[in-house]
């Protein structure tokens, strides 16, 4: 029974609630909202270094593709291995890392795990034949299967790693683009497929000091194991003697904190906002069920965890987690999270702290005053047992954050603590503009850039196509249906862009573009469609989810999701694509120009 049916027995109360929340809200909005954050660039570059692969030194390249995929994460790997299966073998994909991964290449953190169920995360299992070990497979795993996919689909052959894309241009006059890199290499090819991962560009805190530290530093992103000792699994060893503070408590900080506790001298976790740690409850995969699923199961499973997601109704729960036991009361509620029963919910987050974090202050310090959804939730066992370790001192700034960084520390609340090794789990910049948050611009139709296009709102067709930029797609999470699991997000739209290539090339035309006035009508789409999350997003406590407390209610919605979700998402564009017409594109013939 929800509270939504049971008023009387609430245990607690609404008004009190709400006002605590819009307190601790407010006292967390800054004027420079997500201007708060600085850019990993000149003294702070280094912060982005490779740590994991050496350097590797070639001969520029000068020639002509089929298909270039930029990134190798989960959407260029999936955009790779769709292509694959219409039978497109002129791939090249084109990763900054130094293998595939994306963000699963640069996370190898102490504890990096998924916090989504492995069985609808991973991508491609049932094509690779892979069974995930767990529930929610640790970082190395997941490394390794991006591998996999690479080495099943032939992802390698032509993949250029170690390169950064600085440059495409399209020519009018061949039909083709060019593209640059910061190896010196110039190619052509035919169709260009971007993929912008919302997790790809590490930030810092826009605090005074940080190059003046003269300790050991290092983003999350970067984790420097010839210090700490050890390895993801922890037995960081090199920190026994060491005092260290880590800045942030978000996704990352909750995994790799416990490592950290229980490794260093003192560990001192610096918060600003406290996240809502729940149960992860994680398990060993059983061989015998994982046998017994019959084909199609992964999509099945995925859309079954997305239509909970959305708000909408399923007979059953196949994943039953975490993540489904917040969404099933929007299910229960007619698809809004009802505000009491989110408030009951927050409540058992709440008291969770209490019944494991032993010191009343600290416990205090931990609380998350917020509605279920205004932050990612984090499933963690060990998390907030680490609280209860003499060695570690959580360091609340009561919505602050750190204040500077000196030579020889941190100073938090007025006061200097002196530590040997500052982590920074900042994480990423999101919601940034393209051009900044990928390093490259891309120049259309007439030399129009696709930053000047895009400065005052995303405009797309289905949010993977838009008009002036022929055979040009995009895979980020603008304008499309959303989960949870980006995975499906990513695995619909890797099935679309492949399908839209092929169509053109089964028609024999040199290029395919957009029709201005259905871009139009697909922006105003998503406009209408998002506004109950911009009017719930308003009332939350700062974070990436809502720009930091400044969601413009223009850009906001004009740049955010199609508000049905993925599942209603995929069944729309697939529709679309089997009707056969391709309404709102223009295949042009060869020798138009």
């Amino acid at each position: 029974m929800t509270v939504q049916a049971d008023k009387r027995a609430l245990g607690f109360h609404p008004d009190a609630l709400r006002e605590k929340y819009r307190i601790e809200r407010d006292k967390r909005l800054r004027a420079d909202g997500s201007r708060q954050y600085q850019a990993l660039e000149g003294e702070l570059a280094h912060f982005i270094d490779d740590p994991y692969t050496p350097r590797i030194e070639r001969q520029p390249v000068a020639d002509h593709v089929d298909v270039v995929v930029v990134g190798g994460g989960f959407g260029g790997l999936l955009l790779g291995a769709r292509l694959r299966d219409l039978g497109y073998d002129d791939i090249r994909l084109v990763e900054q890392g130094g293998d595939f991964g994306g963000t699963w290449y640069w996370n190898r953190y102490p504890g990096a795990a998924c916090d989504t169920e492995a069985y609808i995360y991973l991508p491609l299992l049932e094509e690779t034949g892979y069974m995930p070990s767990e529930k929610y497979v640790k970082a190395p795993e997941i490394l390794e299967h991006c591998r996999r996919i690479a080495r099943h689909y032939r992802l390698y052959d032509g993949a250029l790693l170690q390169t950064r894309v600085s440059g495409v241009t399209w020519r009018e006059e061949t039909g083709l683009w060019t593209v640059e890199t910061d190896r010196g290499d110039v190619f052509t090819a035919r169709y260009v497929c971007m993929t912008a991962g919302a997790m790809q560009k590490p930030k810092l805190p826009g605090v005074p000091g940080i190059e003046s530290y003269r300790g050991h530093t290092f983003h999350t992103t970067r984790w420097d194991y010839g210090y700490t000792g050890g390895d993801s699994n922890g037995r960081l060893d090199g920190l026994a003697d060491k005092s260290v503070a880590i800045v942030g408590t978000g996704a990352t900080a909750v995994q790799a904190v416990p490592h950290l506790g229980a490794s260093a001298g003192h560990l001192y976790v610096v918060q600003r906002t406290p996240s809502a740690v729940n149960a992860r409850d994680n398990r060993p995969t059983d061989p015998a069920w994982f046998a017994s699923l019959r084909h199609g199961w992964q999509r099945e499973r995925m859309d079954n965890f997305s239509t909970f997601v959305a708000g909408g109704d399923a007979e059953t729960d196949l994943v039953n987690d975490g993540w489904t036991a917040i969404y099933r009361l929007r299910t229960l509620s007619g698809g809004v999270l009802d505000e009491l029963d989110d408030f009951a919910k927050m409540e058992e987050i709440r008291a969770r702290v209490v019944d494991i974090v032993r010191d009343p202050a600290t416990a205090e310090g931990l609380k998350p005053w917020y509605r279920a959804l205004c932050k990612r939730p984090c499933f963690n066992d060990e998390y907030l047992e680490t609280f209860n370790r003499p060695n570690v001192t959580l360091l609340d700034t009561d919505g602050r954050g750190i204040e500077r960084v000196t030579p020889t520390g941190i100073v938090v609340n007025g006061t200097e603590y002196d530590v040997d090794c500052l982590v920074f789990a900042s994480g990423f910049q999101v919601g940034a503009p393209f051009a900044s948050r990928l390093g490259y611009d891309v120049v259309g139709r007439g030399g129009r850039k696709l930053s000047e296009k895009f400065s005052t709102g995303i405009s797309t067709l289905y949010g993977m196509q838009t008009s002036g930029f022929p055979n040009f797609f995009i895979v980020a999470l603008n304008q499309v249906g959303v989960s949870s699991n980006f995975a499906h997000v990513l695995d619909v739209q890797s099935r679309h862009v492949s399908q839209v290539i092929h169509e053109v090339d089964r028609r024999g035309a040199r290029a395919v573009d957009v029709v201005v006035a259905d871009e139009e009508a697909w922006v105003q789409t998503v406009f209408e469609s998002s506004r109950a999350n911009l009017e719930f997003l308003e009332s939350c406590t700062p974070g990436y989810y809502n720009n930091e407390g400044q969601p413009n209610a223009t850009i906001s919605r004009r740049n955010g999701a199609y508000g049905p979700g993925i599942v209603a998402f995929d069944h729309l564009i697939s529709a679309w694509r089997a009707e056969g017409s391709w309404q709102g594109l223009t295949f042009e013939p060869t020798g138009n120009g």
